[in-house]
């Protein structure tokens, strides 16, 4: 036999003995990179799933230390926070989420045609008056009560004012919607008060405050609302206080920027504030149906914003803050943050 006879057809033999023909590979193409890809353009090119960022996998534990596409280059310490960021709801979520919103649409009306003599006197314009009239008393009323279920929290937030006290121990302080100085009380002795309020009914209350809290310095009471502060010099600021502000402000990311600009550098905004429930939950409806009539009852309050986007987006260069429980579970106000902001 010559060596020619002894060479094996492959493809003779498979079609002899009916063995089917082994399935033509495509070639594996190559990628020249010009410049450095990253592991999910990697994975795409290759058809392999995406990887999860970390700032995707999951909710953020107690305690944790995390950067996220919108705070990328800023500390931020989340304590007891359950925000998903950056994951895209599912076709059944989205679903779930259009369900819900137009039975909230449905249950709005409703509510708005059983409080419809409140919706004309505000469209006559005769609420608003009345309404900056009776708010301070409703104010002072809840914040007995409020005080005394934070008192603890409160005392933990503002205690660290002290640690800004430079050999002076002496801080510019701002109130920011001081409303009847709920907060006075918490503040430690070598504050110089500052007090801003569009509200000027409150000036009564913040009166009897400053005579109960005589461990204060006190400067004066500015009435004006958060997004046009100009009264107040830029930077001359050591601290800016805000509790349950920003939920009635006409715009949350134009009164933080005034924040910053009265801060001087390294200046430490505290903040309190009601948020909204997670999208797609029972509680979350009940807001959305209660908060065209709860913004005139609360003097402009909105029920469904979520606050913690406008301090992310905000420039500070050091944001942390704590997930509360609401204060009073008998109101629509739901879930609170707490924390501080760096300038």
């Amino acid at each position: 036999m010559t060596a020619k006879a002894t060479l094996f057809n492959k493809a003779e033999y498979s079609r002899t003995q009916n063995i089917p023909a082994p399935p033509v590979l495509s070639p594996v193409p190559s990628f020249h990179m010009k410049e450095p890809v990253e592991l999910r353009d990697l994975c795409a090119l290759q058809g392999f799933p995406t990887p999860t960022p970390p700032w995707q996998r999951g909710n953020s534990q107690v305690g944790d230390r995390e950067q996220s596409p919108i705070t990328e280059g800023k500390d931020r310490v989340c304590s007891g926070w359950t925000e998903r960021k950056g994951r895209s709801p599912n076709r059944s979520t989205t679903q779930s989420w259009s369900a819900m919103d137009t039975l909230a649409h449905l249950l709005q009306l409703l509510v708005l045609l059983l409080t419809l003599p409140l919706h004309l006197m505000a469209l006559l314009g005769c609420w608003q008056p009345l309404c900056k009239t009776y708010f301070p008393y409703l104010m002072a009323m809840l914040t007995a009560k409020s005080n005394r279920k934070m008192e603890s929290k409160k005392r933990e937030l503002f205690g660290q004012i002290e640690g800004l006290m430079g050999d002076s121990r002496m801080v510019a302080l701002l109130d920011l919607g001081c409303g009847t100085g709920a907060n006075f009380q918490f503040y430690p002795p070598g504050c110089r008060i500052t007090c801003l309020d569009p509200n000027p009914h409150f000036e009564k209350f913040l009166t009897k405050s400053m005579a109960e809290n005589r461990h204060l310095q006190y400067e004066r009471f500015v009435v004006a609302p958060g997004e046009d502060m100009k009264q107040l010099a830029d930077g001359s600021m050591d601290v800016v206080v805000g509790t349950l502000v920003l939920c009635s402000v006409q715009s949350p990311r134009r009164v933080l920027q005034e924040v910053q600009r009265v801060l001087r550098p390294g200046g430490v905004f505290f903040f309190w504030e009601h948020v909204a429930e997670p999208r797609g939950s029972w509680a979350f409806l009940w807001q959305q149906v209660l908060e065209p009539t709860w913004k005139h009852i609360g003097d402009g309050c909105c029920l469904t914003r979520e606050t913690w986007k406008d301090l992310e987006n905000a420039q500070f260069s050091e944001l942390q803050m704590e997930r509360q429980p609401p204060t009073f579970n008998w109101l629509p106000t739901g879930p609170h943050i707490m924390g501080k902001a760096v300038k």
